[in-house]
């Protein structure tokens, strides 16, 4: 039936917000504003509507994190967005993204994957230095939640994870008497504000980092929610409408909003599923109340999800699939590209593939 259809439609997409409101409280903690990225929503649910696709874009962890490490303060991070978002544009309307992937090959673009699984472990733990008690119990209840979740549930292992160990380590901290929300920042409703970029080192080499981490993430999470919905991806629109969506948001001072695997791909109406949940996430936040949620939830809390997507999911999967390759020296272009992301980024991680698989293409060289 038709109504039963849209009830799933619209329970997918709730899913697929509660899954999204801890990342966004993690983009709050980095600087990033709220109500500006809601016009990243508006962005992507206009587009996905428009053309039909069927990945939505929405807060993701690993933009987050990346642009929130490498910047220096919140002007560098918005900066890296907002020139990120617009080279991905460049990439999605020229067509050039599937050529730097079949020339970067795909062990290159797992191994920087895998990299990227190693910096979300070192932020994670990080946060339990912070606050030992809120972290330490969302690692332990994360792991907890996400083993018993992957047995019963493995499509929504990840949702269970992020809101129940977001949840449990929130009352921890509230039984423990810490003081909570006293860095949370209120926001006006539907209040912009342009905000000025800025042009340097660091910003350059964020930019071309965001870049090489949304290439590899929007083929692989694009095409797993593609799979989802038995829809073909076309890829080259997602790269457009969500770096549209990081130029807009970053401008007016909102975080990154990018390729997700979401559980909309599963409803009956993928496309429609997809534009309800980023027209929900838009109204969350042009109203403000993000950070209003923020003042009851340590940021700390969300060190649990981050160790489970880089340690049980992100470094397994993609490590795996890098090590999986059959070209000559592909298991030592893989451990290099792997070490230098973690070390350092992504940019220079796949450089350092891509520079090792030239070398051994021309010298005839194998390990």
């Amino acid at each position: 039936m038709l109504i039963l259809e849209v009830i799933q439609d619209i329970l997918a997409a709730i899913g697929v917000v509660l899954n999204g409101i801890p990342q966004g409280l993690l983009a709050l903690t980095y600087g990033f504003a709220s109500v500006p990225t809601g016009l990243g929503f508006v962005v992507g649910s206009v587009a996905c509507g428009a053309l039909g696709s069927v990945a939505p874009i929405s807060f993701q962890a690993e933009t987050i994190v990346l642009a929130g490490n490498m910047g220096k303060d919140r002007r560098d991070r918005l900066s890296m967005i907002l020139f990120g978002g617009v080279i991905m544009v460049i990439l999605g309307l020229t067509g050039t993204l599937s050529a730097i992937t079949a020339f970067a090959g795909d062990a290159i673009v797992h191994a920087m994957m895998a990299g990227v699984g190693f910096m979300l472990v070192k932020v994670a733990f990080g946060m339990v230095k912070e606050n030992r008690l809120v972290g330490w119990v969302s690692v332990a209840s994360a792991v907890i939640i996400y083993l018993v979740s992957k047995a019963l549930d493995p499509s929504n292992a990840l949702v269970y994870t992020i809101v129940g160990s977001l949840i449990i380590s929130s009352i921890a901290a509230k039984v423990a008497k810490q003081e909570l929300g006293a860095d949370a920042v209120s926001e006006k409703m539907f209040r912009l504000k342009l905000e000025k970029p800025t042009v340097n080192f660091t910003v350059i080499r964020g930019a071309l980092s965001l870049a090489c981490l949304t290439i590899g993430a929007n083929i692989a999470f694009g095409n797993i929610t593609g799979g989802m919905a038995n829809a073909n991806m076309n890829v080259d629109h997602l790269t457009v409408y969500s770096g549209l969506a990081d130029a807009v948001s970053s401008l007016f001072g909102g975080g990154p909003v990018e390729a997700i695997i979401s559980a909309t791909g599963a409803a009956p109406h993928a496309v429609w599923s997809g534009v309800i949940m980023m027209a929900i996430m838009a109204l969350i936040l042009f109203f403000g109340l993000l950070p209003k949620i923020g003042k009851f939830v340590p940021s700390q809390s969300i060190a649990g999800f981050l160790f489970i997507l880089g340690a049980f999911v992100t470094i397994p999967g993609d490590g795996a699939a890098a090590f999986a390759t059959a070209e000559a020296g592909g298991s030592v272009i893989a451990a290099v590209t792997m070490s230098v992301t973690a070390v350092f980024d992504p940019f220079f991680g796949m450089l350092a593939g891509i520079v090792l698989k030239l070398l051994i293409g021309w010298t005839g060289l194998a390990f």
